[in-house]
């Protein structure tokens, strides 16, 4: 066997890719688990605050969060128990339910969310200069878009009274 081929480049990406976010994973955790969010309940809250009416439809969430629909009704019920999280329904598509930020998971999310950027800054943006960062996030969004179109999706009217 050609001892070459463990030596492609494109190994040696996937897999300093793969290290830096599994090694930045385990240095934010600790933040997280503190204020008693696990990283998925993280991302599902920062997924709702950052969206219009700090709501998203269930199937949107979901795909934004990589998980299946069972997963975000699991994750969202147990945002839901915890008061972080409400379900609306909407009245233009009976089918669809969202997922809502409440106010106390907005200030969970807030309490958590300084020392969170704050290791954020220690242990990944701090590390580039500002135009290395800027053409990394470029990259980022090149390689989230390529794998997880959905990941942005939003698309559906809001419920009444929810905007």
């Amino acid at each position: 066997m050609d001892s070459d081929v463990f030596d492609d480049p494109r190994l040696t990406a996937a897999g300093l890719f793969f290290e830096a976010h599994a090694g930045l994973s385990a240095k934010l955790a600790p933040t997280l688990e503190k204020s008693g969010l696990s990283s998925l309940d993280f991302d599902a809250l920062t997924r709702l605050s950052r969206s219009p009416g700090r709501q998203l439809r269930m199937t949107d969430l979901a795909a934004q969060l990589s998980l299946s629909t069972s997963g975000v009704t699991r994750a969202v019920d147990r945002l839901q128990r915890g008061g972080l999280v409400r379900r609306a329904s909407s009245p233009h598509d009976r089918r669809s339910t969202y997922a809502v930020l409440t106010p106390e998971g907005a200030e969970r999310l807030q309490g958590v969310l300084g020392e969170h950027l704050t290791e954020i800054e220690r242990w990944f943006t701090g590390l580039f200069t500002p135009e290395q960062l800027a053409d990394l996030v470029t990259s980022l969004r090149t390689l989230r878009d390529a794998v997880h179109p959905n990941a942005t999706k939003n698309t559906a009217p809001p419920p009444a009274g929810t905007e």
